[in-house]
């Protein structure tokens, strides 16, 4: 798919790479439609005269694949199942009881080897929501009345080869974020066909990590027709575009959201992993409450309307606790949110990540983990160690536990820009880095990141640009003209040619290496040359955020200052190299090879022109 004008893609082309070791070829590519396991929790109504407190059920093996629990079905010993708040695991029977309480959601943690049912939609189901008198009067309904306490609450189970092995192939899809049909047809025609071709993740299927639809809670169904396109279950957790926002509290700000596709928060295993599905996004803040430790100060939009902030509750941090409590030491926890913990793109705000980052770390502490996220619309690969200022000054951080990615999203930046041929916008971040999907590739209890642009194979991990003085006055000229429309709209040219003064006045040839990090390497060899190394501009060690266009991507923003949309004037993966001043006039040819942290490595060519004059 190309992201610019032809000139500049003819200029830059992919000679070479090393594919990721997970491709979906590798992989069996069984019916998944014909061989998945659909059902439902099975719920159990109450006798009419019973007013127990205590919610009891099974956990079953689902022999004969009705859902329902007969009595030549064993039960599951060992199974966690929680109440959002208690956690406990079924005895030699398969038998739990937990404490009851309006307005609670019950689910069971899928085991490994084992398989929750899914839908038609492929949207797992291992849950219930007890809410007797249901949801407030809300815009898009919430919960209906579910009655009485049931008598019982069973969760079938099959068993799963796919989720019993050590290798996982875990798709992570950040904001989806359909405003409307018409974006709910950009998202089908881009990654969600991408994903309709992919059979390597039927195990730990795909998990939707917040902003699923843009305010308007009504687009869920369209949302479950394009997961109805995958091959493999699939899991949601919400985000601050997935509110009630008429809730006049946060005990049912998410209440669509739970009705309609899952829990706020929950947990479940494939092979050696344990993934925690977290709820980020706390709506309504509120001073008296969030500023109680002293960090919150942003409760208020400038409106002085309720807003979000990113903040976990009590009872989901006793949850937390109380879940890992289960969770042997050597599996690796993939903690799963919508706001980040902590994050480069927004790294001087409280609202835009996690106020208890250190409790989480805390429970943490000791084990293997990752940490994934949305919400900012661009991809960070961080690894532990790793510091930027404002984590230091707002929340005492001092560096990260462990790898923490931000997932870049699915709508890119907000399904703006151009329409591609293939019938989706170009959506090209304010990172520089352009839409698709996360994938972590397990091995044990290791993992390699993977991220899928839209439309692309996975060996498309960087673009090429050149940052030159004629670059850096035209970004200033059309940043101006872009706010009053005044006369003629500044002019670019070719941005591949570059003059002798613009040699003199300092050149870059800029590697955007999208899930590069700290460990990855960028080396460019000029016309068959001696490789030489370029610089990262963010080296991740406690420094502020560098922005501007002598910090930027000069391909992606010469899209963005034309066709609208944010405008990369910082990345936290963008590398640099000076071209040299006394390079002859003519064409010329740079090799670019990009190796990230695990040694994979990547090479693109980018052909420039120098000239004497423009």
């Amino acid at each position: 798919m190309a992201i610019a004008s032809s000139t500049l893609t003819a200029l830059t082309t992919q000679t070479a790479v090393a594919a990721p070791a997970a491709q979906a070829d590798r992989h069996d590519r069984h019916d998944w439609n014909t061989d998945a396991y659909r059902g439902e929790v099975e719920v159990v109504p109450a006798d009419a005269d019973d007013n127990r407190r205590m919610l009891t059920g099974r956990v079953f093996l689902d022999h004969d694949r009705d859902s329902r629990s007969d009595r030549r079905e064993r039960g599951l010993a060992g199974v966690t199942v929680s109440n959002g708040r208690d956690v406990v695991t079924t005895d030699r029977h398969g038998r739990y009881r937990l404490p009851a309480y309006d307005n609670m959601t019950v689910f069971v943690t899928q085991p490994s080897g084992y398989q929750v049912p899914v839908d038609e939609h492929n949207v797992a189901q291992f849950h219930y929501n007890h809410l007797p008198a249901g949801s407030p009067e809300l815009r898009y309904g919430g919960i209906e009345p579910t009655g009485p306490l049931p008598k019982a609450v069973n969760f079938p189970l099959v068993r799963s080869k796919a989720t019993a092995s050590r290798e996982q192939h875990c798709v992570i899809a950040g904001d989806l974020q359909t405003y409307d049909k018409e974006e709910v047809g950009y998202a089908r025609a881009g990654a969600i066909a991408d994903l309709s071709r992919r059979h390597d993740h039927t195990g730990c299927g795909a998990l939707f990590i917040g902003d699923v639809v843009g305010d308007d809670l009504s687009l869920y169904p369209d949302v479950k027709e394009l997961t109805a396109e995958l091959n493999g279950p699939v899991r949601f957790l919400p985000g601050n575009h997935d509110l009630d926002f008429d809730a006049k509290s946060a005990e049912h700000s998410f209440d669509t959201f739970r009705a309609q596709l899952a829990p706020a928060y929950y947990s479940y295993d494939v092979g050696q992993t344990h993934v925690i599905a977290l709820n980020t996004v706390s709506y309504p803040c509120t001073p008296d409450v969030d500023n109680a430790d002293g960090r919150h100060t942003n409760c208020n939009d400038p409106e002085n309307n309720p807003s979000y902030n990113g903040r976990l509750d009590e009872r989901q941090l006793d949850w937390l606790e109380r879940d890992l409590a289960k969770v042997p030491s050597n599996k690796l926890i993939v903690v799963a949110g919508h706001i980040p913990l902590l994050t480069f793109a927004d790294e001087g705000s409280i609202r835009h990540q996690v106020d208890q980052v250190r409790e989480i770390y805390d429970l943490l502490e000791g084990r293997r983990a990752v940490s994934v996220a949305g919400h900012t619309h661009s991809i960070e690969n961080m690894k532990t160690g790793d510091l930027f200022k404002g984590w230091r000054d707002l929340f005492g951080v001092e560096g990260l536990p462990f790898p923490h990615i931000t997932a870049g999203a699915i709508s890119g930046d907000w399904y703006s820009g151009k329409l591609t041929d293939e019938g989706y916008p170009v959506a090209v971040g304010r990172d520089g880095a352009r839409p698709g999907v996360l994938t972590l590739d397990i091995e044990g209890n290791s993992f390699k990141e993977r991220f899928t642009v839209t439309g692309e194979k996975d060996d498309v991990q960087m673009q090429l640009g050149v940052n030159s003085p004629t670059y850096r006055q035209w970004y200033a000229d059309r940043q101006a003209w872009n706010k009053d429309r005044r006369g003629e709209a500044p002019e670019l040219g070719d941005p591949h040619v570059v003059s002798r003064d613009d040699l003199a006045g300092t050149t870059w040839l800029t590697t955007n290496f999208w899930m590069g990090s700290t460990g990855s390497k960028v080396k460019v060899r000029i016309d068959g040359g001696r490789a030489r190394e370029a610089v990262r501009t963010q080296r991740a060690r406690g420094e502020d955020q560098l922005i501007g266009p002598e910090w930027s991507d000069p391909h992606a923003v010469a899209q963005q200052l034309v066709n609208g949309g944010s405008v990369a004037d910082r990345t936290m993966h963008l590398w640099r190299f000076e071209l040299p001043s006394d390079l002859a006039a003519g064409t010329h040819r740079a090799k670019v090879t990009a190796t990230d942290s695990h040694g994979r490595t990547f090479t693109e060519t980018l052909r420039f022109t120098v000239v004497e004059k423009r």
